[in-house]
């Protein structure tokens, strides 16, 4: 006859990633009893590892006992993340995550081997209170081996002991803690189970940036938002200034085509990924309010608009030409692109861009599903700056073209990946032959 477990798993980072730890336990699904429990530190880790750490201790612990013959495992964890991605209705990019599923695999197909099945719930996490205690034993230091029954019927013994430093992979977002009491007295620190990033500073190094190996471009996170830069107006082949504030010239007749081309290209992307709905953002400017609204005609959709995702304000310098500035302010030129906090008569500071850039996109992701974006080149590097951690200065670097199109994915733990940045490849045949109207794209020397 068959019998039942219950293995109840958690893990914790006081930090994401910082000091972290896990703990599980085994019951009795019919009686409640415990029979095993473990928990231990992992030094510097993310939730993440600890989360899948905890549910490897919990199925070493079924197979250490030998109560796997025959057995009915039923693991119950409030990790929706690691719950999804080993029932295998979740995608799994981070290879430090894939070598963890992998190895939970391993233990599973160990139990299966004993005539043995495993299952995977979600709890919230209100109710995985005894696995949360455990874990926050781990993240205080504390090693934890309790086995109530042995496999012989012998008295299990206890045993703690402070555990070392481990590394493990940093998450490009912290992801949002809770602070709450534990059923031991300590301090429990949890992930909510609606992750709600506020975009705040990142602590990533871009080496640890997940990205994505598809050859096809696709969307596959809980959240996906495709930043695409409005179209070319007379000022962007002139190479002049245009801010929030300036001019603010409409597109011109390339530009509308490459907002159309722009508009199919999203909408393959969007069939493509099957994300459930869509809705289209555009800033105030009217280079990026046509650009939005050619989106969502092909999406049939309403454009909405979100003054935060305006490009920067330039002052004094609006219509100027990149030339002009360079010959008569090299150094205030330089200034701007390294000095956060220098700004123009009349214009803001890049602290001041990325402050309201930052409330935008946290607003976009909060929204859910897929959110489309058209916004300029400034507020672009705003947001790829902040993901991939890297100051302002050398965001300088990352190309952002007229109509391009990037995308990131934000994953239910927090975690968010670059799927791709500055995709053209929809603008290549509106290339004019020499002596006709403007190329579809140009050398991008603009501020717009």
């Amino acid at each position: 006859m068959r019998h039942a477990l219950i293995v109840e798993a958690d893990g914790g980072s006081r930090g994401n990633p910082g000091v972290a730890g896990y703990g599980a336990l085994v019951r009795d699904a019919r009686t409640g009893t415990v029979l095993a429990e473990r928990a231990a530190p992992l030094g510097t880790a993310s939730n993440n590892v600890a989360e899948y750490s905890g549910l490897l201790a919990g199925l070493r612990a079924v197979l250490d006992l030998d109560l796997a013959r025959e057995a009915a495992v039923e693991v119950r964890m409030d990790s929706k993340l690691v719950v999804e991605q080993m029932a295998g209705r979740w995608k799994i990019k981070h290879a430090d995550m894939r070598r963890l599923a992998l190895e939970a695999r391993e233990l599973v197909d160990a139990i299966q081997r004993q005539d043995g099945t495993v299952s995977f719930t979600w709890i919230p996490r209100e109710q995985n209170g005894a696995a949360d205690a455990l874990s926050n034993d781990g993240m205080d230091g504390q090693t934890v081996r309790r086995d109530h029954v042995g496999p012989a019927g012998q008295a299990g013994e206890s045993r703690g002991e402070r555990g070392g430093e481990a590394d493990a992979p940093w998450s490009l977002f912290d992801e949002p803690q809770e602070e709450r009491p534990s059923t031991d007295g300590g301090t429990a620190y949890q992930k909510r189970q609606e992750v709600r990033p506020t975009f705040g500073e990142q602590r990533a190094p871009v080496a640890d940036l997940v990205l994505s190996d598809e050859t096809v471009p696709v969307l596959e996170g809980q959240t996906r938002l495709i930043l695409v830069r409005h179209g070319i107006t007379d000022y962007t082949q002139q190479h002049r200034v245009d801010g929030r504030g300036g001019a603010d010239p409409a597109l011109n007749s390339t530009g509308m085509a490459q907002a159309r081309a722009a508009a199919q290209a999203v909408l393959r992307l969007v069939e493509r990924s099957e994300p459930g709905p869509v809705s289209v953002v555009s800033s105030s400017l009217e280079r990026a309010r046509q650009t939005g609204q050619a989106i969502a005609d092909a999406l049939g959709v309403q454009r909405e608009e979100d003054r935060d995702w305006d490009e920067q304000g330039f002052g004094d310098w609006d219509g100027r030409t990149m030339g002009e500035l360079a010959e008569e302010f090299g150094q205030e030129l330089l200034a701007l692109r390294s000095d956060a906090d220098y700004k123009r008569p009349g214009g803001e500071s890049r602290r001041e861009l990325d402050e309201r850039v930052a409330a935008a996109l946290t607003r976009a992701v909060q929204r859910g599903d897929t959110v489309v974006v058209a916004t300029h080149r400034v507020a672009l590097m705003s947001v790829l700056c902040r993901l991939l951690g890297i100051d302002h200065e050398r965001g300088w670097s990352l190309a952002t073209a007229p109509a391009s199109l990037s995308a990131v994915e934000i994953w239910p733990d927090g975690v968010a990946q670059v799927a791709f940045v500055n995709d053209t490849h929809h603008l290549h045949d509106l290339v004019q032959p020499p002596g006709q109207d403007a190329p579809a794209t140009i050398v991008d020397r603009s501020l717009d």
